[in-house]
């Protein structure tokens, strides 16, 4: 299981996305969502893998 979460300019944690099977479910959901999460305010984004708990990625959502 994958999950998003979501950062602020601080870095503190602002919320999470739901679950997603694989990592390509995910990163495709970010790919359509990104603007509207940016409009909120979110800053960055953090890909989980829940069932390891180690941290894929970490992006900034300015200019993607």
């Amino acid at each position: 299981m994958f999950a998003w979460r979501y950062l602020d300019d601080i870095g503190g944690e602002l919320g999470a996305s739901g679950r997603f099977l694989d990592r390509d479910e995910a990163e495709r959901w970010i790919g359509e969502t990104w603007q509207d999460l940016a409009e909120r305010g979110v800053q960055e984004v953090v890909l989980m893998d829940e069932r390891r708990g180690d941290r894929v990625f970490r992006m900034g959502l300015d200019g993607i």
